[in-house]
């Protein structure tokens, strides 16, 4: 079973665009991640963080490579760079891209044992539609 930020990412993977370098590179690393090959999908994802132009092409990047740090605080750095990107954007591009930047961000305060800032994040994504649902891991 796909975890709801998974879901999350294949959602917003619909809609971005196939021939932006950033965009391979993430797909390139989501796919390498759904087989197994993490260590090759953190390599692509630091990679679409290299080649990132613009504040659009960096939230994209940081929102995936937030997903394989090795410590809590690095997970929300960047999963909190991702959302600071998105809010410099400010465009209809990133608009689908916040329910799952907060669970991340809600994640990483949960993991870094802050519950109230956890909870504020899992707020702000079902206030988008995307409810939090805790999984035993």
């Amino acid at each position: 079973m796909l975890q709801p930020d998974r879901i999350a990412l294949l959602k917003n993977m619909e809609s971005m665009d196939p021939d932006n370098l950033v965009i391979k590179l993430c797909i390139d690393g989501t796919r390498a991640e759904f087989e197994g090959k993490i260590n090759q999908a953190r390599t692509l994802y630091l990679q679409a963080w290299a080649a990132a132009q613009n504040d659009y092409e960096a939230c994209v990047a940081a929102h995936y490579v937030a997903r394989y740090q090795e410590s809590p605080e690095e997970m929300l750095r960047w999963n909190q760079e991702a959302l600071n990107r998105a809010n410099t954007v400010g465009d209809k591009r990133v608009e689908e891209f916040y329910p799952s930047l907060y669970l991340n961000i809600g994640h990483s305060y949960e993991l870094l044992g802050n519950q109230d800032e956890a909870t504020r994040y899992y707020d702000l994504a079902a206030e988008l539609g995307v409810v939090h649902q805790r999984l035993s891991y």
